[in-house]
């Protein structure tokens, strides 16, 4: 085990959870002009990929993005441990350990949600991490796999890896079914159990306990918030961004007006600009910004014009601009 190092302090109050193909930088950096301090995390970045893949593509990101938790997946302490001095030398703020994704690819390799029944092996790697690096080294995880009942597995892991050094779980109040469901059936079958979540918060007070799962409101972030320490939130922020406009006044109490989604859109122009210079494509530019008017007066004309003109060859951000014009026409 590690000696006890003094580490960063990360706000965990509200974070937005790694989603592979949507949590993307552009993503991210749309985030951070919607919400100054929620806490931001990486898609899911595999040991394997940082020891033989392009470094700079996986954890590049903009300064703007801060805070910022990178993601891994991977069970070899050796691995994880280069991982872990990669992201302090890219300056993140924290690194997490993906104990949660349950398809089918993901057990091959031998990480992710089925390391719940291998405790031990996490916290070696708990511990790896935290001897390579000076970040926060956190895990998120299942309630459970297959057919626990109890939640005793899950406060036995939790015990297991929180001795390695781990002091901050991130927990889907699911249980990941490893066999007969695809990871997107693993979001929404197996049922939410917030209790069991509430449970490790009561019996592990000295941790840091956020939940995940089924969150889709400010309100109901702030009554998890009354049981335990943060709130995860998923698929909503990236289906309807402007969800996070509330964040910073209602759940950090940061005394900050909302931007409304006009002045979203044209802050993120000029950087749509730098990136497309840099030879990225409109199209993966435009991706986050599509449910941005979701409700509005318009948004159906808006997500149509940039589905139809984006992917041309020669589109520039004048497309963003035209699109949000249609859109006020159509209003």
């Amino acid at each position: 085990m590690p000696a006890a190092t003094t580490q960063p302090a990360v706000d965990h109050r509200f974070s937005i959870a790694p989603m592979m193909d949507c949590t993307d930088r552009h993503f991210r950096y749309l985030a951070r002009l919607l919400s100054r301090h929620t806490l931001l995390y990486t898609e899911m970045v595999t040991t394997g990929a940082l020891l033989h893949g392009d470094v700079a593509r996986h954890l590049a990101f903009d300064a703007a993005e801060h805070p910022l938790a990178l993601q891994v997946g991977g069970s070899d302490p050796a691995e994880l441990a280069h991982a872990a001095r990669l992201a302090e030398q890219w300056g993140y703020d924290e690194i997490n350990l993906n104990i949660g994704c349950p398809s089918d690819r993901v057990q091959s390799g031998r990480f992710g949600a089925c390391l719940m029944a291998d405790p031990e092996l996490v916290a070696d790697g708990v511990a790896a991490m935290r001897a390579a690096c000076r970040l926060p080294v956190t895990v998120k995880t299942r309630i459970g796999i297959d057919k626990d009942e109890d939640g005793e597995r899950l406060l036995d892991f939790v015990g297991t890896v929180a001795a390695a050094g781990c002091d901050t779980f991130i927990v889907h109040a699911r249980n990941a079914w490893l066999k007969g469901l695809s990871p997107k059936q693993n979001r929404e079958v197996p049922p939410l159990r917030y209790d069991v979540v509430y449970r490790l918060k009561r019996e592990r007070p000295d941790l840091t306990i956020a939940i995940n799962g089924g969150i889709k409101t400010i309100d109901a972030a702030r009554a998890h918030l009354a049981e335990v320490d943060g709130v995860m939130v998923g698929r909503e922020a990236y289906s309807q961004p402007y969800f996070l406009a509330r964040v910073d006044q209602d759940i950090f109490a940061a005394g900050e007006e909302s931007s409304d989604r006009d002045a979203v859109l044209e802050a993120y122009l000029p950087y749509a600009s730098r990136q497309r210079a840099a030879g990225v494509p409109l199209s993966r530019l435009v991706r986050p910004l599509f449910g941005l008017y979701q409700g509005c007066a318009g948004a159906r004309r808006w997500r149509r014009h940039l589905s139809e003109h984006a992917p041309r060859r020669d589109a520039d951000e004048r497309v963003i601009v035209a699109a949000a014009r249609e859109m006020r026409a159509a209003a």
